[in-house]
C-alpha cells in the first residue's frame, strides 16, 4: 500500500471532503433504510460550525485525499465527528490512523476525553473504535420510533442493564 499521511485540511481539499461526507451519509441512509444522502450538502454547514477545533485528512500518495477526521470543542472533552475512509481504502488502517492523530491533536488541546458516537448498526465502526481504546460508555441516545413503517429497525439489537433493544 503507497504511504497515507494525516495533514491538517485546506480549502483546496473541498470537492474530496464533500465527497467523503456524502459517503457517509449514504452509508447510513442505506443502513437505516433511509432516504436521506444528502450528496455531501451537509459538509457545508459541518465548515461552520464554531465548535470545530480541528479537520485533518488522509492523503494518499497515489490516491490523494482518502479520509477524513473532525474535533468538536466540548469544554474540556472532545468530540470526533466524523470519521470516514472512503469505501475503497477500508480494513487496511486508515481509520486507525486517523484516531489516532486526531486522540494527539485532543492531549496537545488538554482535553479530559474524547468521545464518539457510532450508529448502533455499524458493528464494523464500533469494533474498530474499541480496539482503538474508545471502551468506556458514557451516555446512551434512545430513540422512540413513532412511525414504525419508516424504518428498519433490527428486532435483535443489543442488550444494556438486561434490556433488550432494537437497532
Amino acid at each position: 500500500m503507497a504511504p497515507v499521511a494525516v495533514r491538517s485540511y485546506r480549502p483546496s481539499d473541498h470537492s474530496s471532503g464533500r465527497r467523503l461526507w456524502g459517503e457517509l451519509t449514504r452509508q447510513h441512509s442505506e443502513m437505516y433504510g433511509e432516504s436521506d444522502d444528502d450528496g455531501g450538502a451537509g459538509f457545508e454547514e459541518y465548515l461552520t460550525r464554531l465548535d470545530l477545533s480541528g479537520l485533518w485528512v488522509a492523503d494518499h500518495a497515489d490516491d490523494g485525499v482518502i479520509g477524513m477526521v473532525g474535533l468538536i470543542m466540548r469544554g474540556r472533552a472532545g468530540e470526533v465527528d466524523p470519521v470516514v475512509v472512503t469505501v475503497t481504502h477500508r480494513h487496511k488502517g486508515v481509520g486507525r490512523k486517523l484516531l489516532q492523530h486526531v486522540a494527539a491533536e485532543a492531549k496537545k488541546r488538554n482535553m479530559a476525553s474524547l468521545t464518539i458516537s457510532p450508529s448502533s448498526r455499524n458493528v464494523d465502526a464500533i469494533r474498530s473504535l474499541h480496539a482503538a481504546g474508545y471502551d468506556v460508555v458514557s451516555s446512551i441516545e434512545l430513540t422512540m420510533d413513532l412511525d414504525r413503517h419508516a424504518h428498519a429497525w433490527q428486532q435483535e439489537g443489543l442488550q444494556l442493564h438486561e434490556l433488550p433493544f432494537r437497532s
